[in-house]
């Protein structure tokens, strides 16, 4: 049995709800709204604060200029979106410099790896010009009279066809650290 902290259980109950909150919200709705980030980016402050004063402030500001640094790159290159942004900006604050680079790290291995298997999913299903064009295209894919067709574009129909929800890779990498590095929460 593990012998947990009550700062540890503290952590470990608050981002581990946050994440499995944002992974379905992001799956559901392919959003992650602010009335979840901005508590939880809130809370994060207070809990620097209070477990670990200065210097958990001044890491948690480092991290949140890497995890929020990061993804908002992306995001202002179309490589991302908004809720990913805040998501990851809020559980920066919470995680801290080191835990942020080992969850940004594992997050977009598991994000490319969930990638690479729905692509090779469309290979066999629609074939290489249809995988192609679906991985590919600035449009969406439309089946018509047995052909694979790109339509035009819009936000509903670019997360319609976005391969992987973010907050999921986020939140499995996010668990998988935590319980990894559980003796930097200390």
């Amino acid at each position: 049995m593990i012998d947990l902290t009550t700062k540890q259980f503290i952590i470990l109950i608050c981002v581990g709800i946050y994440t499995f909150a944002a992974a379905v919200w992001d799956l559901r709705v392919k959003k992650i709204p602010n009335s979840l980030t901005v508590p939880m980016f809130v809370l994060g402050w207070i809990y620097q604060a209070g477990w670990n004063g200065w210097p958990g402030l001044s890491d948690a500001f480092l991290a949140f200029l890497l995890g929020f640094g990061t993804l908002f790159v992306l995001w202002m290159i179309g490589g991302g979106g908004g809720g990913d942004v805040k998501l990851m900006g809020a559980l920066s604050i919470w995680l801290g410099f080191q835990l942020t680079l080992w969850v940004l790290i594992l997050s977009t291995l598991i994000a490319i790896t969930i990638s690479m298997a729905a692509t090779l999913y469309s290979f066999f299903t629609k074939g290489v010009r249809g995988a192609h064009q679906l991985a590919l295209s600035s449009g969406s894919l439309e089946k018509k009279k047995g052909k694979w067709t790109v339509i035009g574009d819009s936000i509903v129909k670019k997360q319609k066809r976005r391969i992987v929800a973010y907050a999921i890779p986020v939140a499995l990498a996010t668990w998988m650290v935590m319980l990894w590095k559980i003796d930097l929460l200390r």
